[in-house]
């Protein structure tokens, strides 16, 4: 059985021909030494992208979340549970459904991977559709923003989320058993949380792998009324002025009464997963199997006028997926590594009626793979070259199908090379990446476009940092990048309950493009840490959703637009150590960030968020960490056409983590207490902000195990 395997192993290196091959991170260790599984990678290195690197050494703006961090900002969704990311906000589409804003952008501008390969689900197609990747068996996440991003797809220009979990393990672990939990509850939505990893070493360089986690909540509880002052407002007039006259019309006067909790918003999902891998000297094979099932609320649109519907959908989430990861070490004086990553997910969800009927099914058929050939190093020159290709067949059932059945394939070609010599480090990248959709409406849908559309795009990238002094790092970086409009911005073109919205789509979009200049700077020393980014982005043909005010089947209506627009923000972020007292240390950290967005001929683009700061005091020892931050995000009042403005809010949190036997048993327990005043907080990039604040009060409990 070795010998066939290690034959596998040998012909990793031979299939780079082949478009269906693509790489997994560069961090992959694949020695036969073993390894401690509580040891983790320092936050200080970036292990997404072709070349593992330091952060100090990345040219545009990063951020890693793990350990006790992790474990504070842990949500049901990787939305929320990155939100207090620098850069970072969410759609917050209730407590589920909650997708990464990065930079003002979203949906099909951001990828969220699961260990470097996409989701392969439909949570790009609208903001009602949760991402099928689990933050609680995630041992690290990291988010890229920049021209870095384009090696995972031309459609990245926002940035990627990178989900890192040891479902395949990829080292022969250091004990022969390892086991690790996690578990929470939360107030907010009686959140009942627990998630399982374990690892066996086989023996003969098996190593198998197996998890579970289980989540359920109840309908969120929240800090005021769901409506705004305005929609109340008009919710009372318009019931002082009609009655109901069938138990099917909205009650308007119950609706501006609505407050205190977040009907339709429970949800129960549960994923379960296998991996088994060969490690050999040289190299590792690896696959592995998942399974999730969730079921999700959508909350209302409440009806706040006569003439709008108001529906309560839920989801019903089935996901089967099967992954492969390899890697070969031939150490060669060209090659240094080869890197392989494939995975393969057939995805549906059905949007149920309140009766439990199914309305509407959503089918998505995936495969991505990634090949990545590691150059040997040579002096100062590093780089990888790769290859990846998608495949994703995609049909909608039912009454409000908004999209007809289609298919997508792209194929890319990229590149990134490094060049290192101290003070200078250099780097520069490109991609070429096809694509082909096709529209395949059925019998009797003729509202919708049937066709092929084919787009070539090519993107390019280069950058330079240079040590101003030991410590202190500046960047700049430039890119020109291409993305071809997705099949939802193509072909859309009807009522979608998920969202409670008439969308329509473009079949004549074009190519999007964008110029993007960045200035990076990091400082670290004796205490302290510091990191500043600015952007400026110049689109060419930006896709965009608006909101026209008209009402179709008594949905609003968003139409998909295209126009030249402008993009610029910053982010910064920076720690300080200002007392050690025995054996505690005192520290303050902060974070700013800011987008403005403008779409030439239209105005602000819609849904972005505002300026943000928050403020974070903390002490620790080996076995305690306190802290207490307030964030203050600001009100939104430059808004898109027929969008409402947002309210500034400030929230107050704190917590308490407590390690028993100190950092050498990774035993912890973390008391954390968010929103601690109820306040009524709303997310200007949700689409439902309106109707569905954030969650009032929250008092959570996690406790974390690794044996």
């Amino acid at each position: 059985m070795r010998k066939v395997l290690d034959i596998l192993l040998l012909g990793v290196a031979t299939i780079a021909v082949i478009p269906p091959a693509l790489a997994a991170e560069d961090a992959e260790a694949t020695a036969a030494d073993g390894t401690d599984p509580h040891e983790h990678t320092p936050q200080d290195i970036v292990v997404t992208g072709a070349l593992q690197r330091s952060r100090q050494d990345i040219l545009s703006g990063v951020a890693v979340l793990q350990g006790v961090d992790l474990d504070r900002q842990l949500r049901a969704s990787i939305g929320d549970t990155l939100a207090r990311t620098p850069g970072v906000s969410a759609t917050s589409f209730g407590p589920t459904a909650s997708r990464p804003v990065l930079r003002g952008l979203q949906g099909e501008r951001v990828r969220v991977l699961a260990d470097g390969i996409g989701s392969i689900d439909v949570s790009n197609t609208s903001a009602d559709h949760a991402a099928v990747v689990n933050p609680l068996l995630a041992e690290r996440i990291e988010v890229l923003r920049g021209p870095q991003s384009l090696l995972y797809g031309s459609s990245a220009i926002g940035g990627v989320v990178n989900v890192i979990d040891r479902r395949i393990p990829t080292t022969l672990p250091a004990e022969p058993f390892h086991v690790g939990a996690v578990g929470t509850f939360g107030t907010a939505a009686r959140e009942r949380a627990l998630a399982g990893t374990a690892e066996l070493a086989l023996g003969g360089g098996f190593v198998a792998h197996v998890d579970g986690s289980y989540d359920q909540t109840d309908d969120l509880r929240i800090g005021g009324y769901a409506l705004t002052p305005a929609l109340r407002a008009q919710a009372l007039d318009t019931a002082s002025r009609f009655l109901p006259v069938s138990a099917d019309d909205p009650n308007f006067a119950a609706n501006a009464a609505v407050r205190g909790v977040l009907p339709n918003s429970a949800a129960k999902t549960w994923t379960g997963g296998a991996g088994l891998s060969y490690i050999a000297d040289n190299g590792m094979i690896g696959l592995s199997y998942t399974r999730t099932d969730s079921l999700y609320g959508i909350p209302l649109r409440f009806a706040t006028e006569p003439g709008q519907t108001q529906e309560a959908p839920r989801l019903q989430l089935l996901q089967d997926r099967f992954d492969v990861r390899a890697a070969i070490n031939p150490g060669g004086k060209i090659i240094d590594k080869v890197l392989l990553r494939v995975g393969y997910a057939d995805y549906q969800h059905s949007e149920l009626e309140p009766d439990g009927a199914v309305g509407t099914t959503f089918f998505n058929k995936g495969v991505e793979a990634r090949l990545e050939l590691t150059q040997a190093a040579h002096g100062a020159w590093r780089g990888a070259t790769g290859v990846q290709f998608v495949n994703r067949e995609f049909n909608v059932v039912g009454d409000e199908a908004f999209l007809p059945k289609n298919s997508t394939r792209q194929v890319g070609l990229f590149t990134l090379q490094t060049f290192d010599f101290g003070a200078w480090k250099m780097e520069a990248g490109a991609r070429l990446e096809h694509a082909r959709l096709e529209s395949q409406p059925a019998t009797g849908q003729a509202q919708f476009a049937r066709g092929v559309r084919s787009f070539d795009a090519v993107s390019l990238s280069g950058g330079a940092s240079y040590q101003v002094v030991p410590g202190w790092r500046l960047g700049l970086n430039l890119s020109r990048t291409e993305r071809a409009p997705a099949a939802e911005e193509l072909f859309a073109n009807g009522p979608h309950a998920g969202t409670e919205a008439f969308e329509i789509g473009d079949p004549d979009l074009k190519l999007e493009r964008a110029s993007s200049v960045e200035a990076v700077l990091r400082g670290q020393g004796d205490g302290y840490s510091v990191e500043v980014s600015a952007y400026h982005t110049w689109f060419d043909n930006f896709i965009y959703m608006a909101r026209t005010g008209g009402v179709e089947d008594g949905l609003p209506v968003y139409q998909i637009g295209q126009a030249n627009a402008r993009w610029y923000g910053f982010e910064v972020q920076g720690e300080v150590t200002l007392a050690r007292i025995g054996d505690w240390t005192a520290k303050a950290d902060a974070l700013g960030d800011y987008v403005h967005a403008t779409i030439d001929g239209f105005g602000p683009a819609p849904q972005i968020p505002p300026l943000r700061v928050q403020g974070g005091l903390g002490a620790s020892t080996d076995r305690w960490d306190l802290r207490t931050e307030v964030e203050h995000v600001t009100a939104q009042n430059r808004v898109a056409t027929n969008e409402t403005a947002t309210p500034a809010y400030t929230m107050v949190n704190a917590s308490v983590g407590w390690r028993p036997w100190g950092q050498d048993r990774p035993v912890t327990f973390l008391l954390s207490a968010n929103n601690l005043f109820n306040v009524t907080a709303r997310r200007h990039a949700s689409f439902l902000k309106d109707y569905a604040p954030l969650a009032g009060r929250d008092i959570r409990i996690t406790a974390r195990l690794e044996l």
